[in-house]
């Protein structure tokens, strides 16, 4: 067995290994309890539009908003509402959009023009994330994540732009709502109240 350096693992895992060293059987069940332990939405830091890392996790304590946008969609004109929705409630609620181009294109543009665009057209104050992928192949791992988490709506691909995943303030999905649903619905307001 490999030795490993303790400054190379964060120290509550040093804590859990040392605990377990007397029985194999115990350090791989411990171990996978350590790692299964944070499978929240903080263990992701996403791209910025600005390119920086989005570090989910200062976000703890408040629901996100996460949805996948585009500028040519016919649902773009929801990112009126998306603002509203963020001013309306910002003091617990942050709402982060991703832009995608993987239904119809809609959203060719780079990071420079998509974030003009959002300000320009919308005013968009809330954090937009760097262009991803939301499925197929080459879907970015924050995405396979999120659409394979259990909730009481669905799980499983996303079907098209402006489709939201609402998490709540420790870090779980608990609904998913599709393109028609929008933004200032009691389905996702009475969430936050």
């Amino acid at each position: 067995m490999q030795e490993i350096k303790i400054k190379e693992m964060p120290m509550r895992a040093f804590f859990l290994i040392s605990l377990c060293k007397t029985n194999q059987m115990n350090y791989l069940f411990m171990l996978l309890l350590f790692f299964a332990a944070d499978n929240t939405v903080y263990q992701f830091k996403p791209m910025g539009i600005d390119g920086k890392p989005i570090d989910l996790s200062m976000y703890r304590g408040k629901k996100i908003l996460i949805v996948n946008t585009a500028s040519e969609c016919g649902y773009t004109p929801q990112y009126d509402d998306l603002e509203k929705l963020y001013e309306q409630y910002k003091d617990r609620l942050v709402i982060i959009g991703f832009p995608a181009n993987n239904f119809g294109e809609q959203e060719p543009g780079n990071n420079n023009t998509i974030a003009q665009f959002c300000s320009k057209n919308y005013h968009v104050t809330f954090p937009m994330a760097a262009k991803v992928s939301v499925k197929g192949d080459d879907i970015d791992p924050f995405f396979a994540w999120l659409t394979s988490q259990d909730n009481p709506d669905f799980t499983g691909e996303i079907k098209w732009n402006f489709e939201k995943f609402l998490l709540d303030e420790h870090g779980k999905l608990i609904h998913r709502f599709r393109s028609k649903v929008k933004p200032m619905d009691d389905l996702i307001t009475s969430q936050l109240k």
